[in-house]
């Protein structure tokens, strides 16, 4: 049987996607319950970091743990990759010794070329372009509060970053329409855009874009890299706060999520994340959750 991976959200099916969100759901459960479940017992996954994080790393490590596996954590510092060692020349080595491999990075274009040498499953934890595991946490979130996301409005608010462009997949995979009002120049992915126009309204004023949403998310304006970047964006993102009083402009139940971390006075208001319409806790620790539907899946009910 081929191997799968998660590079996108559009390397699952739909219907494969509904599934592994319904099982994230059950996997939390049994958690809360207390009951031991270790599918992924004397299973190891690689943990390749080029890129920090709080979340992913514990997230994935704590999932490993629980399911009975275990986990090697990767900083640059501890790779040949960190000194110029191919990346098909890693990715064939590190797939005979370990079951699954994470991948945190810059370039999407890396964690393609270690899939397409790899032997076992590859993960992408975050790439400039892509942020599927994130998208993952948030459907989950949202079926926990809202139910099926199916045929609603979602409103992304800031930059076209990775995580707008994979909100841009999930429009398309899991059915609903996506608002997206950005500052000009910082439009997501043209391609994306252009491919999936029937599911994207494009504007560039926040307001427009939140007027009866039932989901409203944001992220950082200024991503890791672009730091450099922050005091010019700050300016031209100035109008894209997400607030309390942005929020009043949604339709009456909507939910407001962030990828965290958050900069409190920028992105957000300072009293956003403790809004009662905010469920950025839930997001933050669905990531275990989905995470352990997803190596489950890759590595087990395949």
């Amino acid at each position: 049987m081929a191997v799968r991976h998660f590079l996108t959200l559009l390397d699952l099916s739909p219907a494969e996607l509904e599934a592994l969100i319904a099982r994230a759901i059950e996997l939390k459960s049994m958690q809360r319950r207390g009951e031991i479940y270790e599918p992924l017992k004397n299973r190891v996954l690689g943990m390749i970091f080029e890129k920090s994080s709080t979340r992913t790393r514990v997230s994935f490590e704590a999932a490993m743990i629980q399911f009975g596996g275990g986990s090697i954590f990767l900083s640059p510092r501890d790779t040949q990759l960190g000194r110029g060692e191919p990346i098909e020349d890693s990715a064939r080595v590190m797939s005979r010794m370990v079951d699954a491999v994470m991948i945190r990075t810059f370039g999407h274009d890396k964690v393609e070329t270690f899939a397409k040498y790899s032997r076992v499953p590859v993960i992408n934890a975050l790439t400039d372009d892509h942020h599927p595991c994130q998208l993952l946490a948030d459907i989950q979130a949202y079926v926990e509060h809202r139910g099926s996301i199916r045929g609603k409005t979602v409103a992304w608010i800031g930059d076209g970053n990775n995580m707008c462009n994979s909100f841009i997949h999930a429009a398309a995979q899991f059915d609903f329409h996506l608002n997206i009002a950005c500052p000009a120049g910082f439009e997501p992915n043209g391609e994306l855009l252009l491919t999936y126009r029937d599911r994207i309204t494009l504007t560039h004023d926040p307001k427009a874009a939140v007027k009866g949403a039932h989901l409203v998310v944001t992220d950082v304006w200024a991503s890791m890299g672009q730091e450099e970047e922050a005091e010019d964006r700050a300016a031209k993102f100035r109008d894209f706060q997400v607030s309390p009083a942005l929020m009043d402009l949604a339709a009456k139940d909507a939910l407001f999520m962030h990828c965290l971390p958050a900069h409190r006075g920028e992105e957000v208001s300072e009293d956003m994340l403790d809004d009662p319409r905010s469920v950025v806790w839930d997001e933050a620790e669905n990531r275990l959750h989905a995470q352990k539907a997803l190596l489950e899946f890759l590595l087990v009910s395949r």
